[in-house]
C-alpha cells in the first residue's frame, strides 16, 4: 500500500495537497503523521523525515521501493499510476493549463505563503487586513488568484476549476483555507468556490483532524504567543 508522510495538518500546506488528492480520489494509502517541532537539524521531526526523504521535508510518498518527495511530483506519479481516477483533466489543452497553474503555485505566490501561513485552526482577520494594507506582494498574489480562478470557473463551468475535481483543486485547497483564516476579501463567485472546496469530503476530513491536533508550534506562528 502507498505510504504518505505528512507534517502537522494545521500547518502543513504542502502535505495537505497530496493527502486531499489521494483521499478525494479514493486511492488507498497509509498516513504517517510526523508532528512539527522547532524543525532544527536533529529534531525528532527532522530525524524521522530524513530517514525517508533526501530533502528531509514533507510530504513524501513511498510506493514499495519508490520514494517521491515533492508534492507536484507526487501528483504526477499518482496520475500515472491511477489513470482511471482522471486526476488531470482529460482534454489536452485543459490538462496543460492545469499543470501550468499547479506549477505556478509550486514556484510562486511567495507573498501569500510568507505573510499568510496556513493555520486552519486560527481566525486572523485583523492580521489579514494589515498584511493586505502593508504588503504589495500579497495584494498582487490575491489578485492573480482571483483572476485565475475567475477565468477557469467561467470557461469550464465549475463547480471545480476544471469542471470536476482534479489535482488543481487539491493544489489550491490550502489557499482556500488561507482565505478563510485571514478573511481575505474575494468576489462572491470566488468565495463560493472557496466554500465548495472547503466542503469537499477530503478537505473536511483534513480540517477536522487539524482542529483535533490541539498543538501550538511557535515556529509556525510568529504572530502570536499562544493558541
Amino acid at each position: 500500500m502507498l505510504k504518505l508522510y505528512i507534517g502537522s495538518k494545521n500547518y502543513s500546506s504542502w502535505s495537505m495537497r497530496p493527502w486531499v488528492l489521494l483521499t478525494q480520489a479514493g486511492i488507498a494509502f497509509e498516513e504517517v503523521l510526523l508532528p512539527f517541532d522547532d524543525l532544527q537539524e536533529g529534531s525528532p521531526f527532522k530525524r524521522a523525515i530524513a530517514a525517508v526523504s533526501p530533502t528531509a521535508k514533507v510530504p513524501a510518498l513511498v510506493d514499495g521501493s519508490t520514494v517521491v518527495w515533492d508534492s507536484l511530483a507526487i501528483a504526477e506519479y499518482l496520475a500515472e499510476q491511477y489513470p482511471a481516477q482522471q486526476l488531470w483533466p482529460t482534454d489536452a489543452a485543459a490538462r496543460a493549463q492545469a499543470r501550468s497553474i499547479c506549477a505556478e503555485m509550486h514556484g510562486g505566490f511567495s507573498g501569500l505563503r510568507n505573510y499568510c501561513g496556513m493555520n486552519i485552526e486560527a481566525r486572523l482577520p485583523e492580521m489579514g487586513a494589515v498584511v493586505l494594507r502593508d504588503q504589495a506582494s500579497v495584494r498582487a498574489d490575491l489578485a492573480r488568484i482571483v483572476a485565475m480562478w475567475s477565468e477557469l470557473l467561467a470557461h469550464h463551468g465549475g463547480p471545480m476549476l476544471f469542471g470536476t475535481f482534479s489535482i488543481a483543486d487539491a493544489y489550491y485547497a490550502p489557499v482556500c483555507t488561507r482565505i478563510q483564516t485571514y478573511a481575505l476579501p474575494v468576489p462572491p463567485h470566488i468565495a463560493a468556490y472557496v466554500e465548495r472546496v472547503l466542503q469537499l469530503p477530503a478537505v473536511q476530513a483534513w480540517t477536522q483532524a487539524a482542529l483535533a491536533e490541539q498543538r501550538f508550534v511557535a515556529v509556525d506562528e510568529p504572530y502570536r504567543a499562544s493558541r
